[in-house]
């Protein structure tokens, strides 16, 4: 039985190869593809996974096709009348328009389209471009390097929180033979291209190439919109596949059409969402008006600045600026000239008025839910239970705003002797501060002999020894690991508990200066070496910590930062202590949205803490360790307490296990071992709990700043 499906497989390639122009169904050809991929086959793979992706936009450009020619050749509006029950007159055409799709269908493929039904894993892998990820490692293999490169970053370009592919296109970088042609994304939509371009020439006050980008953007998006929506007319998506009860006639059709509508409408998220991105670009139909009736005004054009302002204003009839924009241009062309929207606007906006008021419908008496993916939606469309929702949602804006105009507040410091050195407005940005004489020598030393005795534990992220550049070998310690190797009598239990005070010691100290009376708690502690490899350091270009923000994904041509996954998006602080400065680079740097330039740079030293802000004002990145061994404590806070670190009261744990240990008679000799030549200072351990902050973007930060590549933190 196990063969059965080989078997059939084999079948339907002999078939294609006796029958010109059939598709074979491109989930045969991936899995045979994959399978050839773990033999090793890697001609073989390279040719199968290739076919997949052809057959995978044969079959997406033939649905398109055939449901666009049955459009016109079976309507359903616009025939002679019909006489006869309301039934043939309703269902007729309908059983016309599918004979239509299964003939057409039927002679693009060369066989019945069920045979292209692939399974949902399948299609989200395409969805992915995952064929490209293990075609980059059959190119690679087959020596075929422009290829592997072409593929490669066609995956990246999808999936920039990948890892290890993130490790290959550097690899690729630096291979001699690679040319930058060869980066190339071979899924690349061409309304995007088109959309940067134009933002792009916008933004450098070069208007008339903006307009001839930005138009070609927007025809581009517009049929992209149509293609997407054509696919939405597929078999049903059943969410519950073991429901006993089966839907009547009426309610099945209903509900299947509700599904095509609501499919329909996120279209306009599909084409808004750039590939490697989940965040869609708000109100970008509307934004390309906005660009272009500004565009088109600068160059003398006021006739189309004109049309460009009442089409935005379909979307938008009440919007104040506009609407002078518009006084503006009939002054200046005359009460006379007529002044009226592009016809493709006004029909994109009538038809999704009209399938918005079906799904609303729904909503409201069919219990089916929608996200409506527009920001113009008029509120008479709304049911009033939704609208209670909208106004819970701006209360909730509004409040996040007090909070962030009452993070600006400071608080005093909770120890003596230590010093704010460098505040904000020294370090040229915000939410950011330096504090020095946190630690003493004498704790700076015990702490290093710490990471000494049990840096080679490992513990680094995803026990990959050097996670950020091949330059230099990492080490790492969790505050339970550093108690677990006390308990096994591996370091000295002094020095795992000053771990845990001095870590704890810079939690106040960032709480009571940031946030006071609001709770911080640890998010990740992790006590960590970078240490130079000496044969490595030859002709070095890149950076010990590339440049990122600690909860938001890092878009530095789009200027913006994706607070979405894969970043950590509960993290609301940052701190570094640092324990040494014997070492050669190893500086912190902040830098503007650009990752380029150079806003502040703090110079390591024992006891000196950097505390900052974890979200898009504070990218900061880590200069190469080119010499030595650079040790210091990473911090991560949140105001979330179910986000708080979990190994932390793993590790206050153990510590009170220990204390009643030591109660007993001998107690205190049973575990760990004890360097009595080196003293620690006794600093409060405590934990606690508070409610949790959101994150506010600033508003309208997508209308004009689109991303380019994403950078995620890539820690663990």
């Amino acid at each position: 039985m196990a063969s059965l499906p080989r078997l059939c497989l084999c079948v339907l390639l002999a078939a294609a190869a006796t029958s010109p122009g059939r598709l074979v169904p491109y989930d045969l050809l991936y899995a045979d593809g994959v399978r050839a991929y773990f033999a090793r086959d890697w001609g073989r793979a390279a040719e199968l996974l290739q076919r997949a992706l052809h057959s995978y936009a044969g079959l997406r450009a033939a649905r398109r096709a055939c449901r666009a020619a049955c459009r016109r050749e079976a309507a359903f509006l616009g025939g002679p009348p019909r006489a006869g029950p309301w039934e043939a007159a309703l269902f007729g055409p309908v059983l016309q328009r599918a004979d239509c799709l299964q003939h057409c269908l039927g002679s693009r493929l060369g066989a019945a389209p069920s045979a292209h039904r692939a399974s949902l894993a399948i299609r989200r892998d395409f969805e992915r471009r995952e064929p490209y990820n293990y075609l980059q490692v059959a190119f690679f293999q087959l020596k075929k390097l422009d290829q592997a490169v072409s593929a490669a970053h066609t995956f990246f370009i999808a999936n920039p929180q990948h890892l290890q592919m993130r490790e290959d296109i550097e690899k690729y970088r630096r291979m001699s033979g690679v040319k930058s042609d060869n980066f190339r994304d071979l899924e690349a939509t061409p309304h995007w291209e088109a959309y940067e371009a134009g933002v792009q020439h916008y933004d450098a006050d070069e208007y008339l190439q903006a307009v001839a980008r930005l138009e070609e953007s927007l025809t581009e998006a517009l049929s992209a919109l149509e293609e997407c929506r054509a696919l939405c007319e597929g078999p049903r998506e059943d969410e519950d596949e073991e429901e006993e009860m089966q839907p009547g006639l009426y309610e099945a059709i209903a509900a299947h059409y509700i599904q095509v509508l609501k499919c329909r409408q996120q279209c306009v998220l599909e084409i808004a969402t750039k590939p490697g991105r989940i965040s869609a670009t708000e109100d970008f139909i509307p934004s390309h008006l906005d660009l272009l009736q500004f565009a088109y005004n600068q160059v003398g054009n006021q006739v189309l600045a004109a049309e460009c302002a009442a089409s935005y204003l379909l979307f938008y009839p009440m919007d104040e600026p506009m609407l002078e924009k518009m006084k503006q241009y009939h002054t200046e062309l005359g009460e006379d000239t007529a002044v009226t929207a592009r016809e493709v606007i006004q029909h994109y906006v009538q038809r999704s008025l009209m399938e918005k008021k079906l799904i609303y419908y729904a909503v409201e008496h069919l219990g089916e839910s929608f996200d409506d993916p527009d920001l113009w939606t008029p509120d008479e469309l709304i049911p009033e239970n939704l609208k209670e929702k909208h106004r819970e949602d701006q209360e909730k804006q509004k409040q996040e705003t007090l909070d962030v105009e009452e993070m600006e507040k400071r608080g005093p410091l909770p120890f003596e002797g230590i010093a704010v050195t460098m505040d904000s407005h020294q370090m040229n940005g915000t939410q950011r501060v330096v504090f020095d004489r946190v630690l003493t020598e004498s704790e700076c030393k015990d702490l290093l002999w710490l990471t000494k005795a049990a840096g080679e534990a490992g513990d680094g992220y995803r026990a990959r020894r050097s996670p950020h550049t091949p330059h230099e070998r990492f080490e790492g310690l969790t505050v339970l690991k550093a108690m677990q190797l006390a308990q096994n009598g591996d370091v000295d239990w002094r020095d795992a508990k000053l771990f845990l005070q001095a870590s704890e010691k810079s939690r106040k100290i960032v709480e009571s200066y940031f946030t006071p009376g609001k709770k911080l708690h640890f998010s990740f502690t992790h006590l960590v070496c970078r240490t130079a490899i000496d044969e490595e350091q030859g002709g070095r270009m890149d950076l010990s910590h590339p440049v990122h923000a600690d909860n938001c994904l890092l878009d530095p041509e789009g200027q913006e930062c994706w607070r979405e996954p894969p970043a950590y998006v509960y993290r609301d602080y940052s701190g570094i202590l640092y324990l040494n400065d014997d070492f050669q680079g190893g500086g912190l740097f902040f830098t503007e949205m650009d990752t380029v330039t150079v806003t502040a740079e703090v110079r390591p030293k024992c006891g000196r803490l950097v505390a900052f802000s974890s979200g898009k004002e504070n990218p900061h990145g880590v200069w190469a360790v080119s010499r030595g061994r650079r040790c210091a404590m990473a911090l991560w806070y949140t105001h979330s307490r179910e986000h708080a670190e979990q190994e932390r009261v793993k590790a206050e744990e153990v510590i009170q296990q220990r204390a009643v240990e030591q109660d007993r008679p001998n107690g205190g000799k049973r575990q760990g071992a004890d360097h009595s030549g080196r003293s620690s200072s006794e600093l409060p351990v405590s934990s606690g709990g508070a409610r949790p902050m959101s994150w506010r973007r600033k508003p309208g930060s997508d209308r004009t700043q689109r991303p380019k590549e994403l950078r995620a933190r890539d820690e663990f």
